[in-house]
């Protein structure tokens, strides 16, 4: 499996500042068998985790999932209307400012370079949509009987959603609606492990491995045993943890940070713990991701639609191009100060030749920002030369690319269904878009050790990256 390890540049910065290690010393080594060690709160510690049996309160066969819905609403209203706000059911989470006005975002309007847009598409991308009965003729986001309460909290492990986000003609609704518990890793995998068409595709930190993760694949989930939901704690269906966004004073954003559970000074050496003012713990301690199942690095759509070429799933398919996937691969580091600037559909192109999809903001004179590290996924995807936007091709369903394998219609199609104007020209342009990397934790003994950040060989590219030197040992990258 070919090995690509794609280096930030441009204006994104991804050092530390010089100022954190002093000049012209030689690298600091942790010496591990001297630091002291000290054990982070454990938030599980002497929990149990009851849930009641619901089994007795479903005797009789459900008629819908909008039937078993309303009967969960019976004794739930305050969370059906708190699930009425939430990102997983809105599909809206962050906000940004377009020509003076403020834009909710979300699935519904973002875009991205894996399956490019939801728009045109809902039919299919409503099998991760917490309801009911969406499809490219509207939805109602109003309706609280229009939720799906059991993709979150099935405990069967029989739930399967099919399009419009209705559950599939096999589930049993009455046993899945008997065994709702807490969620579990399994139920937010079903979504977020399958992100981007398929197990591990879209984030390179999540994926099945983490089901029943050995610590060596994730050490809190592994060691510790934690749930999603024991650092995602959710208050009001409002799960914090999203930043793959950019939020203003207008949106309640709800996040999390390491120091929840561990100290502000976690380390035993006390260069190490000058580190975490500007680095983020996952830098050091998540030194590759994917490191039991290959995610995918690279997507050309514009390869699509050859009846000739052999088919492979991690290779190349006919509906959707070529691609490339890799394992245990190394972050990309940028500066993050936790916002995004992120691309809106019919936002006009930066670039003819190379677009961003997302870009984490943060500099070096950022004080709020720290290292962080990204997997960074590039793609080739199809745009209007002539409007100079990117295009939401309709794929699925009547019309779709998968079906009639005209890129033409598809995007005349997906850009009547964004309300855009489509000059009736289409081309593929280079996309880059960074995903955050948050899970897939190493055990101590595995993180990133002093010298494979500075060293001539080392992870970080001072020059690309607008320094001229390694600000601790002095030598330039490669040098």
């Amino acid at each position: 499996m070919r090995r690509t390890v794609f280096l930030a540049g441009g204006t994104v910065a991804v050092l530390v500042a010089a100022t954190l290690y002093g000049t012209g010393r030689t690298p600091h080594t942790q010496n591990l068998s001297t630091s002291q060690a000290r054990a982070p709160h454990n938030p599980i510690a002497n929990r149990v985790k009851n849930h009641l049996d619901h089994s007795a309160f479903f005797k009789k066969p459900i008629e819908s999932p909008e039937a078993l819905t309303k009967q969960c609403l019976s004794c739930h209203q305050e969370q059906g209307a708190d699930m009425l706000k939430s990102a997983h059911f809105l599909w809206l989470s962050g906000d940004v400012m377009r020509d003076g006005k403020l834009v909710r975002t979300g699935k519904r309007n973002l875009m991205n370079n894996f399956c490019i847009s939801v728009i045109g598409n809902e039919v299919s991308c409503s099998r991760c949509h917490a309801g009911y009965g969406m499809n490219e003729k509207g939805f109602d986001f109003t309706k609280a009987e229009s939720v799906d309460c059991v993709v979150c909290h099935d405990g069967s492990g029989t739930y399967v959603k099919d399009k419009r986000g209705y559950p599939a003609a096999s589930v049993n609704l009455t046993t899945v609606a008997g065994s709702v518990r807490a969620p579990a890793r399994e139920n937010c995998g079903t979504c977020h492990f399958n992100g981007g068409g398929g197990m591990g595709v879209k984030h390179g930190d999540l994926d099945d491995s983490l089901i029943n993760a050995s610590e060596e694949v994730d050490v809190h989930m592994g060691r510790v045993g934690l749930q999603c939901i024991d650092c995602h704690k959710t208050k009001h269906h409002q799960i914090p943890g999203k930043i793959n966004s950019t939020y203003s004073e207008a949106t309640e954003v709800r996040r999390f940070d390491c120091t929840d559970c561990h100290s502000k000074t976690p380390h035993g050496d006390s260069q190490l713990n000058k580190h975490v003012a500007r680095v983020a713990c996952q830098t050091c301690h998540i030194p590759s991701f994917a490191r039991k199942y290959a995610t995918k690095m690279e997507w050309d759509w514009s390869q699509a639609g050859d009846a000739k070429r052999q088919e492979n799933a991690h290779e190349y398919l006919k509906i959707k191009g070529s691609f490339e996937y890799d394992e245990s691969v190394p972050p990309v580091y940028a500066w993050f100060n936790g916002k995004m600037d992120r691309y809106i559909t019919g936002d006009k192109l930066t670039s003819e030749d190379h677009q961003y999809i997302n870009k984490p903001l943060g500099s070096r004179d950022d004080a709020t920002a720290r290292i962080f590290p990204f997997k960074l996924h590039r793609a080739k995807q199809i745009y209007d030369p002539v409007n100079k936007v990117l295009i939401p091709p309709l794929t699925s369903g009547e019309g779709g690319y998968w079906t009639t394998f005209d890129w033409k219609t598809a995007a005349e199609k997906g850009m009547q269904a964004a309300g855009l104007p489509y000059s009736g020209q289409y081309d593929f342009i280079k996309t880059s878009m960074y995903w955050p990397i948050n899970h897939m934790t190493a055990p101590v003994k595995r993180a990133v050790s002093c010298n494979e950040c500075h060293s001539s060989e080392g992870r970080m590219d001072w020059k690309a990256l607008g320094y001229e030197r390694d600000p601790v040992g002095g030598q330039a990258h490669g040098s």
